[in-house]
Parts: structure tokens; C-alpha cells; sequence
């Protein structure tokens, strides 16, 4: 990486994506400027480098996936799938992001300013998402590993089926999902809470937050409970 040049702009505009994630694969520069991305899809998908990347606009499905490495950040909206499958890493999206936003994320950390939509960490496996606004209905949904953290309202089936992931909410949750209870709030938590918080440039007090997990009653199947699967 020492060797690469400084920043190199690509223009959506005259380009394709195509051309740019291939610059990103085999990168030549250390910082990309994207320009004029109109909402493409699958905006520098397949980094695995420590490259960073500003998107200027807003971007379309699966910005940033199967990021590892990089530090994308998108100035605008982002939809379905930002970040999905992302192994390492930095991506923020300023404004708001589409349903299933950090999908099967095994690192690395999400922060969306604004909003996400339903399914937002879907079957996460390890990855920490801060979100600035509310989160949809199921989000969290299959969590196994990692950290959700909303700043806002959370929308129906919080956490349903949840494993082993860590989930964080300032304000109202509709509807916990299947095997979702909240849980103790302890000095380890508010500590690991603000730094998340701190990670993604936000300021508010870890003791406004509650902490819920998974209640680990449906880990195993049985016939007395299949009303709740």
C-alpha cells in the first residue's frame, strides 16, 4: 500500500461499476472519490484491501458487500444489502439505509446515520451495526455474533430467533421476537456500548439504552415448544 498513488476519481457518470470494482480489486490508489453513482448497484463490492472509498450520491444494493479491509463510506442512502457479507472493515452510510442492511456480516463495523429498514442484521455473525434512527420490523433476525446497536425505535420481531448477538435500543421496541428478552444493563455492557457508540462518532448516554438478548430456549428442538418455532 505504500507504493500506491493518492486519490483517483472515478465518474459513474462516464464509467461503469464494473470498471470501478475492478480498480478496487487491483487498486492503484489509496482513496477513491466516486462520483455520480446514481443508485448502481453493488458499489465497490469485493474490496480486500485497506483502501477508502467516498461514495458521493446515494448508492443501490450491496454497496460495500463483502467488504474486508476497506473504509467505504457512502454520502447519501444506501438500499437493500449494504455491507452484506462484510468480513472487516469500516462502511457508513450518512443518510438512510434499505431493508437487510449488514446481512450475514461476519466483522467489521456498520454505521448508518439515518434510518434502516426491516431484516436490518439479519443473521449477522460477528459484525457491529450502529444505527443513528430506528430499525424495521424483524431486524436481528437469526442473530448469531456481534452487536446491534439503535440509537432509535425498533419495529416488530426484535431480535427474533436470535443466537448470541448483543442488542442495544434508546428508545421503543413494538414487539420482541421469539426468544428475545431484555436483559441486565451492567457496567461491562454501558462500557462496551460507549465504545461503540464513540466508534461511530455519536455521543449519547449508555444508560439510556436496554440490552436484550436471547432467552436460549429454542436452541434445541422439542415437540412441547413447536408453537414457538
Amino acid at each position: 500500500m505504500d507504493t500506491l498513488t493518492a486519490t483517483a476519481t472515478v465518474d459513474l457518470a462516464v464509467s461503469t461499476v464494473r470498471a470501478l470494482n475492478a480498480a478496487l480489486h487491483a487498486p492503484a490508489s489509496s482513496h477513491y472519490e466516486v462520483h455520480n453513482p446514481g443508485g448502481a448497484h453493488a458499489i465497490a463490492a469485493g474490496i480486500a484491501a485497506p483502501l477508502t472509498v467516498d461514495v458521493r450520491g446515494h448508492a443501490g444494493y450491496y454497496a460495500a458487500g463483502m467488504n474486508d479491509g476497506g473504509t467505504v463510506t457512502v454520502h447519501g442512502n444506501a438500499g437493500t444489502g449494504v455491507a452484506e457479507n462484510m468480513m472487516s472493515g469500516l462502511v457508513r452510510v450518512t443518510g438512510d439505509a434499505s431493508q437487510s442492511a449488514g446481512a450475514t456480516a461476519h466483522g467489521g463495523l456498520l454505521v448508518i446515520g439515518g434510518s434502516a429498514s426491516m431484516r436490518c442484521g439479519i443473521s449477522m455473525k460477528g459484525v457491529d451495526i450502529v444505527v443513528g434512527g430506528d430499525v424495521g420490523p424483524m431486524s436481528a433476525f437469526m442473530a448469531q455474533a456481534g452487536r446491534l446497536v439503535v440509537c432509535g425505535d425498533a419495529g416488530d420481531g426484535l431480535g427474533d430467533s436470535i443466537y448470541e448477538a448483543r442488542l442495544y435500543v434508546r428508545g421503543s421496541v413494538d414487539e420482541l421476537g421469539a426468544d428475545c428478552v431484555e436483559k441486565p444493563l451492567r457496567d461491562e455492557h454501558r462500557a462496551e456500548l460507549a465504545g461503540l457508540l464513540a466508534a461511530a462518532g455519536l455521543d449519547h448516554d449508555p444508560a439510556e439504552f436496554r440490552r436484550y438478548g436471547s432467552a436460549r430456549r429454542l436452541y434445541h428442538f422439542t415437540s412441547t415448544r413447536s408453537g414457538s418455532y
